[in-house]
């Protein structure tokens, strides 16, 4: 029972330290993100583009391109909401959706919302050979879905 009580202390002292680092990130920390960044193994011109860091906000574009046509585009934010940051994404077709950062550990930065239909989950992870990986995931017809995106970075236009 006293090491029960111990992990649960550990995990809840955990948890707190995650939230409270998720909580004060700026979007400063996610400098990382900034720059143009090609898919790797995609169609030429299947991409994101992320402003640096400026007014509290990190602005980006997505674009996929499948078969020489554009087949999917994104507008994103990752902007500071009081003492936490939000990423904001608006993808072709579909309403805008929000997701609190739940996690910033070192160069992966976790939003989440719960109560959105897939994804519930987005990741980005700055690699240490420099790609970035790009991560959704969640529930998709009652089964745990994840889709990755792995860009290299290129230079900007």
């Amino acid at each position: 029972m006293r090491r029960l009580c111990i992990v649960l202390s550990l995990c809840a002292i955990a948890l707190c330290h995650a939230a409270r680092a998720a909580h004060a990130a700026t979007v400063g920390d996610l400098d990382w993100l900034s720059g143009c960044w090609q898919s790797t193994g995609g169609e030429a011109g299947s991409e994101e583009h992320w402003l640096a860091p400026a007014g509290g906000s990190l602005l980006g574009v997505g674009r996929t391109v499948a078969q020489g046509n554009t087949v999917a585009f994104e507008f994103m934010r990752i902007q500071q909401q009081g003492d936490s940051l939000v990423f904001i994404a608006k993808p072709s077709r579909k309403p805008e959706a929000s997701f609190p950062m739940i996690s910033l550990q070192g160069k992966k930065a976790v939003f989440e919302n719960p109560q959105k239909d897939f994804p519930q989950r987005v990741i980005y992870q700055l690699k240490e050979d420099g790609s970035l990986l790009g991560r959704i995931e969640g529930l998709s017809d009652g089964r745990e879905r994840a889709v990755d995106f792995p860009m290299q970075r290129k230079s900007c236009p």
